[in-house]
This record gives C-alpha cells, sequence and structure tokens, in this order.
C-alpha cells in the first residue's frame, strides 16, 4: 500500500460562502484554515495547495467574547525611536478595514512561508453581504449551524 499524493491536475477547488454574521471569531477562523488547506478532503496532501476558494461575508459583524474587543492589540512599529504602535481588534472592526480582523486571524492558523502564502491568496473577507463572486456559483458553508458554540448573540 502506497501514500496517496495528489497531482496538481487532480486537484479540484471548490467556492465556499461564509457568512461571519454573530460567529465566534476563533471558531469561525479555524474552520477557513481547514477548508482553506484542504484537510476536509480524503485527497489531503500536505506539500499542496489543494483547499476550496472561501468567501467571507459580513465580516464586520463577527463576534468576540469576553473583554477580546477592548483587550487584545495588534502592534507594530513605524521604524522609529519609539514608534510602537497598537491598535485593539474593537477599533479595528469599527473602523475603515473591519476585514482585516478575520484575515489575521485565518493567517495565523495557516503555516508561514510559501505554501500558507498561497493559500491566503484562495481567502476573500468583505465587510457586507455583497460580494463579486456570483459567478462562480459558490456553495453556502453554515458554520454557525455546525456547534451551537459557534453562534454567540
Amino acid at each position: 500500500m502506497q501514500t496517496y499524493s495528489a497531482k496538481p491536475s487532480e486537484i479540484e477547488k471548490k467556492w465556499v460562502v461564509v457568512d461571519a454574521k454573530d460567529v465566534v471569531l476563533g471558531r469561525l477562523a479555524s474552520v477557513i484554515a481547514m477548508r482553506l488547506r484542504g484537510k476536509h478532503k480524503p485527497t489531503y496532501t500536505p506539500h499542496m495547495d489543494d483547499g476550496d476558494n472561501i468567501i467571507v461575508i459580513n465580516a464586520k459583524d463577527v463576534r468576540l467574547t469576553g473583554n477580546k474587543r477592548d483587550g487584545d492589540n495588534f502592534y507594530w512599529h513605524t521604524g522609529y525611536p519609539g514608534g510602537i504602535k497598537s491598535r485593539t481588534k474593537g477599533q479595528i472592526l469599527d473602523g475603515d478595514h473591519p476585514e482585516r480582523v478575520v484575515e489575521k486571524a485565518v493567517e495565523r492558523m495557516v503555516p508561514r512561508g510559501a505554501l500558507g502564502h498561497q493559500v491566503m491568496k484562495n481567502l476573500y473577507v468583505y465587510p457586507g453581504a455583497e460580494h463579486p463572486h456570483e459567478a462562480q456559483k459558490p456553495e453556502t458553508l453554515d458554520v454557525a449551524g455546525m456547534n451551537p458554540k459557534n453562534k454567540r448573540g
């Protein structure tokens, strides 16, 4: 018996829409990361990008439990002395680009390196309910219905 290894010509990618409204961020990100990698498929191959294309809508309405909205900070440095800056998840969700919270949560759950960068190109996150991928006829994935703990609100 030999281990199966998928070839690029054998990989089939689906398009999936996920509604993030009132879904807990970490639970949503772990389901999306698994789907992006392709770990839900029996043909999963660790060194290949055989995951699905994921479209996340309503990212601005994602739910954060506990004090994460005000307590968790994203830090960056400007490169100048004393140039450390931070923003809370709540400030980002209320700002101009609320989809970045979901993108960063998923990015930290996929592997670092070339494969991780390739996998992240298959993620499309939109703050509202509209998305420009109707031509791909995406399927709907109900993350909120998978487990009662996934939806809070």
